[in-house]
């Protein structure tokens, strides 16, 4: 049995077996087909066509007699804490920028650092295509973070990050870099580690527990993680040689990170995510009341955001915010919401500006 099978015409047939279920709907609410019925044969498949989906890659599941699952017959799922959606990958009629392509590849590698209270932090990272034969060469880095309820695993198995740098290196619209994808739940690896219970997410984006817990991702990235990663690869370790960015929760940790750094990092980029202007006043004076040497300081200050994302208000608010502070920086407002489909634009975007 074969699900889902993209065909031809980029209509999408799905199935699942389940003999004696009374009632089989699919779940891919993000290619418009949310809640759709299946037909059950008379082997006990349960299947739908629907379609032609836009090209890209989208989460997905059934809903077996009113409860969620995966698809059991695709192997390919979407890293997170919660519920692991399966992925269905719509190829384009040409390639995405996303695809696997007939270019030099660079590794994936997974690593693990030691981190805080005694618990072992593990890291996803790419480096470029030569990384492995060019033993003297020393690369820029690229730490790139992703949101609530994501893994580390999260840009790589559903950005394709990898892919995108392999094809953007190979066209020469982007400089080969060291990318470093780290796990954005501190407390929920600590709990893990130490035998506790997950904790809740925050009340609120801007509560009391989510500024500490921001504070400790910084505190954990600043002295754990790219000491780490100095010392095991080949970095250029200066701050125009080093970037930071994040998608949602992790394009809070980024700002954050960054603006309580601003000697460690160079370039900026925030993927559907903002800071409250009261926050900025209060928290980062030193970056909003002297412009030109932000301005100075930064290679680049980055924000993008779906004008469909229920975060996009709130996200021009603060592009306003920054003009009238008079704060450089660059921006795109694309269409969709607040998805995986535009992590991936906002990432490849972005790459071919970094380090140049």
């Amino acid at each position: 049995m074969i699900s889902p099978q993209v065909l031809p015409d980029k209509k999408v047939t799905f199935r699942y077996l389940a003999r004696s279920a009374k009632e089989v709907k699919l779940g891919g609410s993000q290619f418009g087909a949310a809640n759709v019925p299946m037909i059950k044969d008379s082997m006990g498949i349960w299947s739908v066509t629907v379609g032609p989906i836009r090209p890209d890659i989208y989460p997905y599941s059934f809903i077996v007699d009113g409860v969620t699952v995966m698809d059991p017959a695709n192997e390919d799922y979407f890293p997170n804490e919660r519920f692991k959606a399966s992925l269905v990958d719509v190829t384009g009629f040409t390639p995405t920028v996303h695809a696997m392509q007939d270019v030099p590849h660079g590794s994936v590698n997974y690593e693990y650092y030691p981190s805080v209270q005694g618990t072992t932090g593990s890291l996803v990272i790419y480096t470029p295509p030569g990384y492995d034969k060019e033993a003297s060469k020393k690369y820029p880095v690229f730490y790139l973070i992703s949101g609530t309820t994501d893994t580390e695993e999260t840009w790589f198995k559903v950005g394709r990050t990898n892919l995108i740098l392999d094809n953007l290196i190979a066209e020469g619209k982007a400089k080969p870099m060291i990318i470093v994808m780290p796990y954005g739940n501190i407390e929920a690896r600590i709990a893990a580690q130490k035998g506790g219970a997950k904790p809740a997410d925050p009340m609120g984006r801007e509560s009391a527990d989510a500024m500490r817990r921001m504070r400790g991702f910084e505190e954990d990235m600043i002295k754990n993680i790219i000491p780490y990663v100095d010392k095991n690869y080949r970095t250029i370790a200066n701050k125009d040689n080093r970037a930071i960015g994040g998608f949602s929760r992790g394009g809070g940790q980024t700002l954050r990170t960054a603006f309580w750094n601003m000697d460690k990092f160079s370039w900026i980029c925030c993927y559907s995510a903002y800071l409250p202007p009261a926050e900025m006043d209060s928290a980062f004076k030193s970056v909003v009341e002297n412009p030109d040497a932000t301005n100075k300081q930064l290679k680049m200050l980055w924000v993008s955001i779906g004008n469909e994302d229920f975060l996009y208000n709130d996200t021009a608010a603060f592009l306003n915010y920054l003009a009238s502070k008079k704060i450089n920086y660059k921006s795109l407002v694309t269409g969709g919401g607040h998805t995986w489909m535009n992590t991936k634009v906002f990432l490849a975007e972005t790459a071919q500006l970094l380090f140049k």
